[in-house]
């Protein structure tokens, strides 16, 4: 497979290599012809301009030094009496005088580049090349019309070229051997001398040399695809050019380079001798690795797959074979090794969550029935109230009033239990935005414990505070911090019995300061950090260490069994919590039961 993918992509490079090459050969025998056609035209125009003529004899031998080396023989001739009067190749005339390309007379005596004839030439009356490695089998001839000054043609200049070309056979050339046909089929130049002058009809493969010169002519340059001559590949790159004034008009020439197949391929037969030695090499390599290291690499695989396949049986404290001579294999068991550990980490985890979701499940059954029973407590209050004053059971309209003070204390128990179970549903959906308001602390405690005041004094509960003196006002959401601060007042309310004390503090102050001053024996506040500190401290029944995990879930108890004698639904909590993360705060408590609890909303505030 790799041969064939190199044999395809050096065939791939030659094919480019020889259409290039033949663009090259085009453009090397266009730049000939237009050089030759200049040089000749600049010639005849010097003949026709010198006072007095000069020796015709003379001028051509002078014309033969100065063109270049290509061109073999130079003629001047008399068209009137179809005589050579100078010659460098003999008295036989190399052009045809009767053809009848210059029109006569003509009004002036100027030539232009399309006066200047181009026709084959006869290579036998030329001299023979110098050097046995030129070709001179494409001969041209170019005439060029001398006129006399009336417009009468006087002379004819004739220069006989050969265009030479080293060809090269040897092996891995690419350059290719050069090959002309002209739109007529005819074989101008090819490497065997026997074809020029053939037509393409009677090479042995014609139809494909047709389908190239027409491909050609029209336009194209590409490479033929392989074709076979005399049982050998051959590969064709080629190319049309226009070549002027052949026989008095335009003609397209396509030239060809030609190369055997086995050119391009010379080099590949070392890469498919290479590759032949290292494939045995490498078969042999494996029969003696396989012979060498079966022994050490079997038994070791062995014992790594029966730890593997009782893994579920082995000791916690077991772990797979080691020590091998082989240090990948001591490397897969490393591997083995910490694998079976991540997946028992990932087992625990599982079990873990499997547990966390089975305490999460019983939290929610717990939740819906403590929820629907607050729910309906108030609820079967307002219905009942309001079908006794509808049944007219009410003996007084002191009962009346009553009867609807009740509806009106069920119905707004019943609203702040919705009112919270929105606002969690509000914040963990991240919908609450906070409307920030330069607030006075002061004014907001105070209003917090007039609200509380009615409650407190059914108890006989003393409401204390100690606010800090000179406290600025601070940009909070108001309304939110009003409804923690309540929240964690009614809670200590709730729950200090009759003749206990709640304090409400208030301080202002960096992290480590407030530390210092409140000593919280978990602080959970940043001591760089300036902060707002509002504190609850109550005398009630406190909270059992082992139960502090559950304090701040959403609808979360601590008690049910007791908590029962106090009503409630366990939100308030988990709310003020929720709307102190959202000022960017948190919320601390310490607690001992039977003698009290402190809890704290620390609020980051400006510098002080």
């Amino acid at each position: 497979m790799v041969y064939r993918k190199a044999r395809s992509g050096v065939i791939a490079t030659a094919r480019q290599n020889l259409m290039e090459s033949s663009v090259r050969k085009a453009e090397d025998i266009q730049t000939v012809v237009g050089m030759l056609q200049a040089n000749l035209l600049a010639s005849s125009k010097l003949f026709a301009e010198v006072a007095p003529p000069p020796v015709p004899q003379a001028f051509v031998e002078q014309v033969q030094r100065w063109l270049p080396k290509q061109v073999r023989c130079v003629q001047l001739a008399n068209p009137s009496t179809s005589t050579v009067v100078g010659s460098t190749c003999g008295q036989k005339a190399i052009a045809n005088f009767s053809e009848q390309h210059w029109i006569q007379p003509r009004s002036e005596r100027d030539v232009k580049p399309s006066d200047v004839l181009i026709s084959p030439g006869n290579s036998t009356l030329i001299p023979p090349p110098s050097s046995t490695l030129e070709q001179t089998q494409l001969t041209l001839v170019l005439t060029a019309p001398i006129y006399q000054s009336n417009g009468t043609l006087e002379h004819l200049l004739s220069a006989q070229a050969t265009l030479q070309r080293r060809e090269f056979g040897q092996q891995a050339s690419l350059q290719g051997y050069t090959v002309v046909i002209n739109q007529d089929g005819v074989i101008l130049e090819h490497p065997a001398t026997e074809r020029i002058g053939q037509t393409i009809a009677q090479q042995p493969n014609a139809p494909v040399l047709q389908s190239l010169v027409d491909s050609a002519i029209a336009g194209e340059q590409d490479t033929l695809q392989l074709f076979q001559e005399n049982g050998a590949e051959w590969l064709a790159g080629y190319t049309a050019v226009e070549i002027p004034a052949i026989k008095g008009k335009n003609q397209t020439w396509v030239i060809l380079a030609i190369a055997p197949m086995g050119n391009a391929l010379h080099h590949l037969q070392g890469i498919r001798d290479v590759l032949v030695l290292l494939t045995l090499g490498l078969i042999s390599a494996s029969v003696l690795a396989t012979l060498f290291v079966t022994r050490d690499l079997a038994a070791p695989l062995e014992k790594l797959g029966n730890y593997a396949l009782h893994m579920c049986d082995r000791l916690p404290s077991s772990s797979a074979p080691k020590n091998f001579k082989i240090r990948e294999l001591n490397q897969l068991a490393e591997a083995l090794d910490t694998m079976v550990k991540r997946l028992d980490e990932r087992a625990d985890e599982l079990e873990v969550a499997w547990q966390e979701a089975q305490v999460a499940n019983q939290l929610q059954s717990e939740f819906l029935a403590t929820t629907s029973h607050e729910l309906r407590t108030p609820l079967n209050a307002i219905i009942g109230s309001v079908r006794l004053v509808k049944d007219g059971c009410c003996d007084s309209w002191e009962e009346v009033q009553e009867f609807l003070q009740q509806a009106d204390d069920a119905a707004i128990h019943l609203l702040k239990i919705i009112n919270d179970l929105l606002d969690i549903s509000r914040i963990e959906a991240g919908e609450v935005e906070l409307n920030l308001q330069f607030v006075a602390i002061p004014d907001l405690c105070q209003q917090c414990l007039r609200m509380m005041q009615f409650s407190a004094e059914k108890k006989r509960i003393a409401l204390l505070f100690d606010i800090a003196p000179n406290l600025p006002k601070i940009p909070l959401d108001e309304r939110r911090v009003r409804q923690m601060v309540i929240n964690l007042l009614s809670n200590a309310v709730k729950f200090t019995p009759e003749g206990g004390h709640v304090e409400l503090r208030a301080c202002r102050g960096y992290g480590y300061q407030l530390e210092r001053e409140n000593r919280p024996d978990r602080s959970p506040i940043n001591p760089k950090t300036p902060y707002l500190c509002l504190e609850v401290v109550d005398s009630g029944i406190g909270i059992p260490p082992e139960r502090w995990h559950l304090l701040f879930r959403p609808f979360q108890q601590i008690d049910a069994s007791s908590t029962r004698n106090y009503e409630g639904t366990g939100l308030g909590l988990a709310l003020t919590k929720r709307l102190v993360e959202l000022h960017g705060g948190t919320l601390s408590f310490n607690s001992i039961p039977t003698k009290g609890s402190v809890f704290r909303i620390w609020l980051p505030t400006p510098e002080v």
